[in-house]
């Protein structure tokens, strides 16, 4: 009996070290979990960002670091300690904003269907920004397949941190901006595409929209090797959003995002280099079409090109400003062709 009961005991002792792993961010409006908050460190490193389970690694913070930025839809939301971010749960002042209906201009179908909307991507290395993007673009899907048959960026600005030096042996100091790409929107009008074996999908039923997360892993157990270079430990997440309750058809998307990890490192490193990519969409506008004639730019990673400030609209999911906070002026815009 007293073995079946200290049993018990460290079963109940193992269970809640392993739970006190992880800090739940949730909102205190609606006590439903926050997903998707970044967490900076006062050096501007992206330490963690919580998953549909608003849960991030407790591991990853430093007591050291005097406060810690969090970031919730492209905007500052906190500055807390460490004591305050410390904890099991912790409750957050979301400031919900209404979120702007997509704009639909016709409502009969046709062969494409055009989503017009806002973008950011951005890389970090070893937590630490490289690179980052934002714009317009519209994609334009296949009505019939559901599939992506085009992207067209209408304006862009490119911005790069001035100290790449690109030593073929050290990948920690590369510039990564061929890696600054747009969402691949593949499943956005038909999320059946991402049940499979090698996925993992879970779905959150929030206050103003439906989220589903999609996550999926590779490289887990031995490290690609390619021309010298190791790749491992590769994941994937990516979450969609849709009206709340809805068929979650192309008229209910609100929002994309993708995250995807690769460890990374030449051969001659001891140790593998953390990249890391994030890339975001906003639809503000819905089309159709018999005919893909959309007005696009050439996409060129070492320069900007844009006709107007559309990044100065309160809607814009400007991260350009967050990232400034802590870079100043080492963030550097590549020169407008316009």
């Amino acid at each position: 009996m007293n073995f079946k009961i200290n049993s018990c005991f460290l079963l109940l002792f193992a269970m809640s070290f392993f739970f006190s792993q992880t800090i739940t961010l949730v909102s205190e409006k609606t006590n439903l979990p926050l997903p998707k908050v970044s967490v900076f460190d006062k050096d501007g490193k992206i330490l963690a960002h919580s998953d549909i389970d608003g849960k991030i690694d407790r591991s990853v913070l430093n007591q050291n670091h005097e406060n810690f930025k969090l970031v919730y839809e492209n905007m500052a939301l906190a500055e807390l300690s460490f004591s305050e971010l410390n904890k099991d749960v912790v409750k957050l002042n979301d400031r919900v904003k209404e979120i702007a209906p997509v704009i639909i201009k016709k409502t009969k179908p046709a062969k494409y269907v055009f989503i017009k909307g806002n973008f950011n991507a951005y890389v970090t290395v070893n937590n630490l920004l490289n690179c980052y993007v934002d714009g317009i673009a519209t994609y334009v899907f296949d009505n019939k397949s559901k599939k992506v048959k085009d992207i067209h960026i209408q304006q862009y600005r490119i911005f790069r941190l001035e100290n790449a030096k690109n030593e073929k042996k050290e990948m920690g100091s590369w510039d990564y901006n061929a890696s600054l790409e747009l969402p691949k929107l593949k499943g956005v009008g038909n999320t059946a595409v991402y049940q499979n074996k090698r996925t993992k999908i879970k779905e959150l039923k929030g206050n103003l929209k439906d989220e589903i997360e999609i996550t999926g892993e590779a490289f887990q157990e031995k490290e690609l090797a390619l021309f010298g270079y190791r790749f491992f430990d590769a994941k994937g997440i990516m979450n969609i959003s849709y009206e709340k309750d809805s068929k979650k058809a192309f008229r209910d998307f609100l929002e994309s995002n993708e995250i995807t990890f690769l460890k990374v490192k030449h051969k001659s490193e001891a140790n593998y280099n953390q990249m890391i990519v994030y890339k975001n969409f906003y639809p503000v506008e819905l089309d159709f079409n018999d005919k893909d004639t959309v007005e696009e730019v050439k996409y060129n990673r070492n320069q900007s090109n844009y006709s107007s400030k559309y990044w100065v609209d309160s809607s814009f999911p400007n991260m350009q400003t967050i990232f400034s906070s802590f870079f100043k002026d080492d963030l550097k815009e590549k020169q407008n062709i316009k």
